[in-house]
């Protein structure tokens, strides 16, 4: 059965998208975890900002599922939850398209990506000190792990476009608009 077909029937069943949301969002944060916890991988700043979209779209995916398992969910509920969702994921893929920036150099990363704060009134060796005392910084300017040219924060905005885009035809479809052959107006 070709994939457009699939799609199509899987789009006209809400409940269902959301709770694929929740599963494909589940599943990139277990990757990250295992990345972390067991590859070694610490994570910068910027990953741990990654995360938390998908930690929404799972709470957004599970209300979603759950107003559609019920009687009749008030108008428009499951088109919101599915259209908050996407929100959530183009936010991730933003912040995953800004870190691939910063790991590529094409801008720099925030202050929490290279260490602590203001150094005012505190002479170099002071800062130097502070630094090698207190703060492991994971760098968000270097890859730790790619595959074909591809960094995990590039992997990541491909999976949050993904996802965004499905969760956006869902919360279309839900809302009874973008149908097959319907024209979608402004």
């Amino acid at each position: 059965m070709p994939a457009a077909p699939i799609l199509n029937d899987i789009l006209e069943r809400p409940g269902l998208v959301a709770g694929l949301l929740a599963a494909g969002a589940a599943a990139m944060l277990l990757g990250a975890f295992a990345f972390q916890y067991i590859g070694g991988l610490a994570p910068c700043v910027l990953c741990i900002w990654q995360r938390w979209p998908y930690a929404v779209v799972i709470g957004l995916g599970l209300i979603g599922a759950g107003l559609a398992r019920g009687t009749a969910p008030p108008k428009g509920a499951l088109a919101a939850v599915l259209g908050l969702a996407a929100l959530a994921l183009f936010v991730d893929a933003g912040i995953a398209g800004f870190h691939v920036g910063v790991e590529q150099k094409w801008w720099e990363g925030t202050q929490a990506c290279v260490g602590p704060g203001s150094s005012s009134g505190k002479t170099a060796q002071q800062m130097v000190a502070e630094l090698l005392a207190n703060t492991k910084v994971v760098r968000c300017d270097e890859v730790p792990w790619s595959l074909g040219g591809i960094s995990m924060a590039g992997y990541n905005m491909m999976a949050a476009l993904g996802m965004g885009v499905f969760a956006t035809l869902g919360a279309l479809r839900a809302a009874g608009r973008g149908g097959e052959g319907e024209v979608i107006h402004g």
